[in-house]
């Protein structure tokens, strides 16, 4: 069952409360720390990112098509529609031979403010390539273009190159392909149904792939893991958890968000990966649901810990900018 993770207070009385779910496991697939049910069911949705492009990196894309490291990071991002963001989705499908109009995720307007407001005041459309899955879509689309298969309904389940990207997460995750159930993302593409602790696993073995016993796909692996890590913004976006953390620990820690408070953590070469949810899917709880655990966990520094306090204080503040409350870990 889940535990009470969080608490909202006001005027010292609890007012909301968030429940989760926890699973930090190393590359031996041991649960080195449990919070409620390590093994909840959920869909992986965005942290599943950096697997599903392990078929294109493992099978010569990032050569073939001269893709670099800043761009594979887009590939696996869920991005914030920043201009730098749109410039690589569409530099991405410049090599490809195409433009964003081949874009199957649907059009949906930047996450950050700062981008959408631009885009108004500009009066520049809105497109798929603003979409916070057009990186990841670009490379499902390059994949397709490398099995030699039709682009079209590159999104469905049973085109080939979804097919072949289901295979390499089961694999990523240790989950039988008989068990690994799918549904359908924000974006049109399949998403994936399994334990937090196979979630864990798969980020224990990107964090330190020496460890990860991955064959074949090491390289593929590492050069995933240090694209994230040096490249954390184009991952994320300006002023989110995802790119506060590798930034603080200098890209010693990996972030990866999930819609609806699914979250995943890659402990660089110290063979642990976590990942969590919050039972009621808040976008709000995550920031310092995120802080919460690396601290429980202690896998931050005195500095790193007092650094992110400071860019993401625990505390409510009202319209006014007073301080009304707190954010309180519990678990």
């Amino acid at each position: 069952m889940s535990e009470v993770v969080l608490h909202y207070t006001r005027a010292g009385h609890v007012e909301n409360i968030h429940r989760g779910d926890i699973a930090a496991v190393n590359c031996a697939g041991e649960v080195v720390h449990g919070v409620g049910n390590a093994y909840l069911p959920m869909f992986w949705r965005s942290a599943a990112k950096p697997f599903q492009a392990l078929p294109f990196v493992k099978n010569g894309g990032l050569e073939k098509y001269n893709i670099s490291e800043e761009e594979l990071a887009i590939l696996v991002s869920s991005h914030s529609g920043e201009e730098n963001h749109v410039e690589l989705v569409r530099g991405i499908l410049k090599k490809l031979g195409l433009d964003e109009t081949v874009l199957d995720c649907g059009v949906l307007r930047p996450l950050n403010g700062k981008a959408y407001k631009k885009l108004l005041l500009a009066g520049e459309p809105i497109t798929a390539v603003h979409n916070q899955c057009s990186g990841k879509h670009s490379q499902i689309i390059a994949l397709a273009i490398m099995l030699g298969v039709p682009v079209e309904g590159y999104i469905r389940p049973e085109h080939p190159a979804q097919k072949l990207i289901f295979k390499h997460v089961a694999m990523a995750s240790k989950m039988p392909e008989e068990k690994l159930e799918i549904g359908i993302d924000g974006c049109g593409v399949p998403v994936f149904y399994l334990p937090l602790y196979n979630m864990a696993l798969a980020y224990a073995r990107l964090s330190t792939p020496k460890k990860g016993d991955w064959g074949e796909y090491e390289l593929a692996a590492t050069k995933i893991r240090d694209a994230m890590s040096k490249y954390p913004q184009v991952v994320s976006g300006t002023g989110r958890i995802d790119l506060a953390v590798p930034e603080v620990t200098k890209g010693r820690i990996i972030a990866k968000i999930g819609s609806d408070a699914v979250y995943c953590l890659a402990v660089k070469d110290e063979d642990l990966g976590i990942a969590f949810k919050i039972e009621d899917g808040s976008f709000a709880a995550i920031t310092p649901m995120v802080i919460a655990v690396l601290k429980k966990f202690d896998l931050l520094t005195k500095d790193e810990a007092d650094e992110l306090d400071k860019k993401f204080p625990p505390t409510l503040k009202n319209h006014r900018g007073e301080i009304i409350g707190t954010i309180e870990t519990v678990f």
